[in-house]
């Protein structure tokens, strides 16, 4: 039972672009635009099942008190440059390993505050790489590697050694002003990799969500690469009543609110001078009477000069958003066959399960976009847009329509506890509002799509994405019926929304067993094609062996955080499932190719490179604690075996399968109930 529980928890918690990494892998998102795609091809779809663990290295961030243990993620993604896999721990600390053995070479360690607690928990995604080419190749920190803290500072290393480059900010360090006084430290956080561009190193920020309404603000930062002097900031909500109202914030003189901050990581687009955010929803998430209008440039992609921070376009994904659907994954630059004719593009997955497909320089829809009516009715004093934007295509990835017929369960009393909770909220499907009686909201607010983001294969035109689908049941709080602090509920929390006339109560709409209400598959991979926009396929993704009754394998699909990777060998690496599994899936017809047990859950994006003829595909395994799947400090690395390798035994391939611990537990069972019966049958005998 406590495992099943803890499934509940985890869905809680939830061409002209940059050069693309060819056989290496320079940016957390492969290239600079995310596309997350590896053109080696050593390791195809003939021999992929051939693959074997080459080596796994600890970083040692589990010797943490247990306390902080339960505050940590390890979502990293390495990067590979000038032969070192560079990545950071949940605590910020920036680990070089040698690429083909694992061997570290240096650790750099910022010290990072461990008796905070971080909104988002400790957790670091990536690391950014610089190389300053006019200075001397051998020269002190020529080439670099950044991160942002989890103590909103933002370090520089020597790619060589890992000592601080003292020539940027204080000592290799600078810190960060949040421009606000916060309610505890490690309310704002930075967890994505900062970006480069013209010269600039730029961060966003993680900030708590529902805390209050005057939050901090989502401001994204620029510093200069070389020295960290600020050069640059962009506030997507405006600051006075004369933007207010060009931007659309009716009756807001001036807004107070904060975030729409940009916490997922951003994109670059070298050549055009573009840096692109993804923007998150306005404090707070779940009432907007305070932020009337459309809420510009909230819930948007946005794209920037990269050199003055001034704004080129944005295209909004949610007006006025009341769901928590934050841009929540990197804009992708991929170069996509449309008609006939290469097009430079913005390819944004959402939680809604809408993907957006927007032309690179104008941000205008390359398929088109329709303005839809959606429910209204939303509680006193909010004003809801009549309308959101929807794709022509690609069509909906995720569900998000559901009544008391469609419970699930796996008894009839499950599914009657779950058809009653159904009926007795609102829901009159995608963007019902947040109510008083307690609303449905379908895709919940940790996906769709979250910021794992999607996988570009060039060579097939083909877009892969994986979603989640769980609800979330969002009922407002009268203000005289609370008070400003947080409260645990059933299945998840209420939070306060300090300021606004509601408090807000999310909980995951769960049966008795913890299993979500709605039926599965509640994990799936997708894969699009983007010259028409159909979806080519889907496969279920996950399973819940690790989390029922005595590793019950139901394939059912499973919750997801972490990304997939697609290669020139026409595959698809995925882990991110609840199930510490990292699976190869065919590109072309998702197909199931090869899975390999992994020694802690694999919540994170895997990454490929080449490295003296040799390709390696990576992941990091190290868990998610408000998932509650299993923790750990892994990173380990696969390769087709050679000459001296150890490859593993039939009888080891066999158990490295789901279903294998429910089939050896049931096994010890029979065995203990037949020892039991010999012994019982003997004493029988003895008696007569």
């Amino acid at each position: 039972m406590r495992h099943i529980l803890s499934a509940a928890a985890f869905l809680f918690a939830f061409a002209s672009s940059a050069p693309r990494a060819s056989e290496g892998w320079a940016y957390p998102g492969g290239d600079a635009g995310g596309e997350r795609y590896s053109s080696a091809a050593e390791i195809t779809r003939e021999n992929v099942g051939e693959l074997i663990p080459v080596w796994t290295y600890r970083t040692g961030h589990m010797a943490v008190p247990e306390k902080v243990r339960k505050r940590m993620k390890f979502e990293v993604t390495p990067i590979l440059v000038e032969d070192k896999l560079v990545l950071c721990t949940p605590f910020n600390e920036i680990i070089a390993l040698d690429p083909e053995s694992g061997k570290e070479l240096w650790r750099h360690d910022p010290h990072v505050d461990m008796d905070q607690r971080p909104a988002n928990h400790f957790n670091c995604r990536g690391v950014a790489y610089w190389r300053d080419g006019d200075a001397p190749a051998n020269a002190k920190c020529a080439a670099r590697v950044y991160t942002g803290t989890n103590d909103h500072r933002l370090v520089a290393v020597d790619l060589e050694d890992g000592a601080p480059c003292e020539g940027f900010g204080e000592d290799g360090v600078v810190a960060i002003d949040p421009e606000a006084k916060l309610v505890w430290p490690g309310e704002f956080q930075i967890t994505s990799a900062p970006v480069i561009a013209r010269g600039a190193v730029i961060v966003g920020s993680a900030i708590s969500d529902n805390v209050s309404v005057e939050a901090p603000r989502g401001t994204v930062r620029a510093f200069d690469v070389r020295t960290g002097a600020p050069l640059w900031s962009f506030d997507p909500i405006p600051r006075d009543a004369e933007s207010a109202a060009a931007q659309g914030w009716n009756g807001a003189e001036p807004p107070v609110e904060g975030h729409a901050n940009v916490w997922a990581p951003m994109s670059v687009d070298e050549a055009r001078g573009l840096v692109f955010l993804p923007t998150s929803s306005p404090s707070p998430d779940f009432f907007g009477g305070l932020r009337p209008g459309d809420n510009a440039h909230a819930n948007s992609i946005v794209a920037l000069d990269a050199e003055s921070g001034a704004l080129r376009w944005a295209f909004q994904t949610v007006h006025h958003d009341v769901w928590d659907y934050d841009v929540p994954n990197q804009p992708m630059l991929a170069t996509i066959t449309k008609d006939g004719r290469k097009r430079d593009v913005v390819i944004q997955a959402t939680k809604t399960g809408l993907v957006f497909t927007l032309d690179r320089d104008t941000g205008e829809p390359v398929f088109p976009v329709e303005e839809r009516p959606v429910p209204q009715g939303g509680v006193a004093g909010e004003t809801l847009s009549p309308t959101q934007p929807f794709p022509v295509a690609p069509a909906p990835l995720s569900q998000s329509d559901i009544s008391a017929d469609d419970a699930f369960g796996l008894t009839p009393f499950d599914r009657a506890s779950c058809a009653k909770a159904i009926s007795a909220a609102r829901h009159e499907g995608i963007f019902t509002p947040p109510s008083l009686e307690g609303t449905i909201v379908f895709p919940f607010t940790g996906g769709g799509a979250n910021w794992g983001g999607g996988a570009y294969d060039p060579s097939a035109n083909r877009f892969y994405i994986n979603t989640t689908s769980a609800m979330h049941l969002i009922t407002l709080v009268p203000r005289a019926e609370t008070d400003d602090d947080w409260h645990d509920a059933a299945h998840g929390e209420q939070a306060p929304m300090r300021g606004a006339p509601y408090a807000m109560r999310r909980q995951m709409m769960v049966g008795p067993l913890g299993l979500p209400c709605n039926p599965p598959p509640w994990g799936i991979l997708h894969a699009i094609d983007m010259d028409s926009g159909e979806e080519t396929w889907n496969s279920v993704l996950g399973t819940t062996e690790d989390f029922a009754p005595l590793g019950l394998t139901l394939h059912t699909g499973m919750p997801g955080l972490g990304g997939p990777l697609a290669t020139g060998g026409g595959l698809v690496f995925i882990a991110a499932t609840m199930d510490s599994y990292l699976r190869a899936f065919d590109g072309a017809s998702g197909d199931l190719l090869w899975l390999s047990r992994l020694p802690a859950s694999g919540q994170a994006g895997p990454m490929s490179y080449v490295y003296k003829g040799r390709q390696y595909v990576v992941i990091a395994a190290g868990g998610h604690s408000e998932a509650g799947t299993r923790q750990g400090d892994y990173v380990v690395a696969y390769a087709l075996p050679r000459a001296g390798d150890r490859k593993p035994s039939l009888v080891s391939r066999l158990l490295d399968r789901p279903g294998r611990r429910f089939i050896l537990n049931m096994s010890l069972i029979g065995l203990a109930l037949v020892g039991a019966g010999l012994l019982l049958a003997r004493f029988v005998f003895r008696r007569r």
